[in-house]
């Protein structure tokens, strides 16, 4: 079966709905977009992005460049990275995801109109000292800093899509609901933000752009800005987090992508693994090799955010697994195709670190879950309601 595919913009090729991406060593993100059906059934799978978090560091060279070629090998051929992947972040390792990217591109030959790159830029962080100093602020200089950094990394005339990885602004982030007006600090305008990316289009080192954890306000601020630099059509995506644990996008980004033309490239569909149920089914916190075990400690980020040991996430992952199994399905294959099952989402951005993990994502692009199924994930959403926020 051909992978299904989403048109992102007329002047980018048919992208995958699977984009294998970010994780713990190389991940390929896999961009998914299936509309909702009817029945339980199989499809033509064609559009996918391949995401690079943890390509070096929890993926090896050798291995990442296998799974890549699998990927493409199945159809996916939309790839997304970061400047500050793999993750956990190192000193030692910075940039070697787009690096092994660039190095699989060159040996795979492809036409590069046939691929579709996304990468990010990295916002304001005070530990992340080996990237331009922190980096302290995400103004025109670090952008176009990042963006000659990149290229050189990838190896690359232009980036497809650029994407701002975070907000140079106090926003609740990665498990914080609440916003809190005293954490404010003076941030670099959005407008020289947008002058920055304007300028990297017009000199053909970027083609579209995108922003990544951002709150209905940025949206729509950097949407309204976005028109007096001439960019609206150039602003294609949001990259959020979205999955069975963790539906923030829906109370009101969602509005604001279905009217703005918006598309949601929903990254963590797995709740970092979470969702496969390897973590609960024995009492020693699931494998070493897992991605939260392996990084235990080093991976503040993803631990604030799903938190193995709340009774909330417990029960959540139990009752979700409990659907699959009813149903004859993985618990990941639920958890894909959910996502997809959402009219927002372009793509689901997904990391696979082994060939089987990989194999299971393509199961799912190609399963549509009936109306019986999504009112039983309902009814335990309706009891555990967004535990890993």
């Amino acid at each position: 079966m051909a992978m299904p595919t989403f048109q992102l913009a007329p002047d980018l090729p048919p992208v995958s709905r699977l984009c294998f991406g970010p994780a713990s060593t190389f991940l390929l993100s896999l961009f998914l977009f299936l509309s909702p059906a009817v029945g339980l059934t199989l499809l033509e799978c064609g559009g996918v992005l391949a995401g690079t978090m943890t390509m070096g560091e929890q993926s090896g060279a050798a291995s990442s460049l296998r799974l890549l070629d699998a990927a493409s090998d199945a159809g996916v051929n939309f790839f997304d990275s970061a400047e500050m992947y793999p993750v956990p972040q190192r000193r030692e390792t910075h940039g070697r995801s787009e690096e092994l990217l660039g190095r699989w591109l060159r040996a795979r030959r492809a036409p590069r109109d046939s691929v579709v790159i996304a990468t990010k830029v990295a916002g304001p962080s005070g530990q992340m000292t080996w990237i331009r100093g922190g980096p302290t602020a995400l103004d025109s200089q670090n952008i176009a800093g990042a963006i000659d950094d990149s290229l050189r990394r990838l190896g690359v005339d232009y980036i497809d899509l650029y994407q701002i990885h975070w907000p140079d602004r106090y926003v609740p982030m990665f498990g914080e609901t609440e916003y809190d007006p005293s954490r404010q600090y003076t941030s670099v305008p959005m407008e020289e933000q947008l002058e920055a990316l304007g300028k990297a289009i017009d000199a053909g080192k970027i083609r579209y752009i995108g922003v990544s954890n951002e709150t209905p306000y940025g949206l729509m601020k950097f949407l309204q800005l976005s028109n007096d630099f001439q960019l609206r059509s150039k602003l294609l995506t949001l990259q959020n987090s979205y999955n069975l644990l963790c539906r923030n996008f829906d109370s009101g980004l969602a509005e604001c992508c279905h009217h703005e033309r918006v598309s949601l490239l929903a990254y963590s569909p797995m709740a970092m693994g979470i969702l496969s149920d390897k973590y609960h089914l024995s009492d020693d916190c699931g494998p070493p090799d897992a991605r939260m075990n392996l990084f235990k400690g080093r991976y503040s980020e993803g631990e604030s955010r799903y938190k193995l040991q709340s009774p909330s996430v417990k029960g959540a992952v139990q009752e979700y697994t409990r659907i699959a199994d009813k149903h004859g399905i993985s618990p990941a294959v639920l958890a894909i195709a959910f996502v997809l099952r959402h009219p927002l989402v372009a793509s689901v951005v997904f990391g696979a670190t082994k060939l089987w993990q990989l194999d299971e994502v393509l199961q799912a692009s190609r399963v549509h879950l009936p109306q019986e199924i999504y009112a039983e994930i309902s009814e335990v959403h309706a009891r555990y309601p967004n535990p890993c926020p």
